[in-house]
């Protein structure tokens, strides 16, 4: 269980929360006006887990994964998704050498440590697919040969909302392996305005160097377990869990591998504060970014509608 670990201590605790504000510090200097966003990200990669953004075109999700990938000093790759992109164009093929006489196996750009599926739901189901078995196992399959996949592995993905033409649903299994959803929304009058009076982000990107030295980024990851659980928490969060399953607002309720998920995302949350403990605001701080793309409501209705039910959750379940 996620309690089990030894717990941190408090010179370690005050060593990594220096170096994960000086993460968040580079980063929003980039990413203007969208400091919780921002922080969700960190926390979900902390977590060992894959990112999903949704929002509209234009509003920062590309350049969030490019900004991470150099922040945390990760080998990127970038896939923009099509609805004519194949598996093979995303895992790689095996390839016939003429002068070998064999097979030769050309990776494809999923073997990176920080994979962006940019627009994912414009692939098929069919393509989408073949980030199930990478994001689950950390490993992919080809012509009947497992390969792993390089650590760390994360995959950040976006999406514009399913109401744009020329998308295809992201299926419940596919959603189910991100961690987190968040949202960027557009930026307040101020960022904005700086936004548009300052330098390129991409150009300023390419300036920036890697905020963790090497090894830091795993070490923060090691530590993401050690923080502690209570039994009282864990009772908290098996709540929500019931809530959800027995509430006629949701179409099914959230399964066990979302509690792990839950538990896990909220002891990274608590990392980046500072703390060594977690605390049910922790819970109720990452519970919608956890939850959010793992419910369905019952009847016909909008995104607005289930991200205001999903945060009704947090309302109907007491702390104990």
């Amino acid at each position: 269980m996620p309690h089990a670990s030894a717990p941190l201590d408090v010179e370690t605790l005050s060593a990594q929360r220096q170096a994960l504000e000086r993460l968040l510090d580079d980063a929003n200097r980039v990413i203007l006006g969208k400091e919780r966003p921002v922080r969700m990200a960190v926390a979900c990669l902390l977590a060992r887990g894959h990112l999903l953004i949704e929002d509209l075109p234009g509003v920062g999700k590309t350049t969030l994964a490019h900004l991470l990938a150099r922040l945390l000093g990760l080998q990127f790759q970038r896939i923009q998704f099509t609805s004519d992109l194949l598996p093979a164009d995303i895992v790689g093929a095996a390839v016939y050498d003429r002068e070998a006489a064999r097979f030769t196996f050309h990776p494809g750009p999923i073997f990176s440590q920080l994979t962006l599926a940019d627009e994912v739901n414009r692939a098929t189901p069919k393509t989408q697919s073949a980030l199930l078995e990478a994001m689950e196992e950390q490993q992919v399959t080809v012509e009947g040969e497992t390969r792993d996949l390089p650590e760390p592995f994360f995959v950040i993905a976006t999406q514009n909302p399913g109401t744009q033409v020329g998308t295809f649903p992201l299926p419940e299994s596919q959603l189910d392996r991100f961690l987190m959803r968040v949202e960027m929304g557009y930026p307040d009058r101020r960022a904005e305005h700086e936004l548009l009076r300052g330098q390129d982000r991409r150009r300023m990107i390419q300036s920036l160097t890697p905020a963790l030295a090497p090894g830091t980024l795993a070490a923060l990851q090691a530590a993401v377990p050690r923080v502690h659980v209570a039994d009282a928490l864990l009772d908290y969060v098996q709540a929500l869990l019931d809530y959800t399953r027995r509430s006629d607002a949701f179409r099914m309720g959230l399964s066990p591998r979302a509690g792990l998920a839950l538990v896990r995302a909220a002891q990274a949350w608590t990392l980046l504060e500072g703390r060594s403990a977690v605390l049910p605001e922790d819970v109720q701080a990452v519970f919608t970014q956890v939850a959010g793309h793992r419910l369905q409501l019952a009847g016909e209705h909008g995104g607005r509608a289930l991200r205001s039910q999903v945060g009704a959750v947090l309302e109907e379940v007491p702390i104990p």
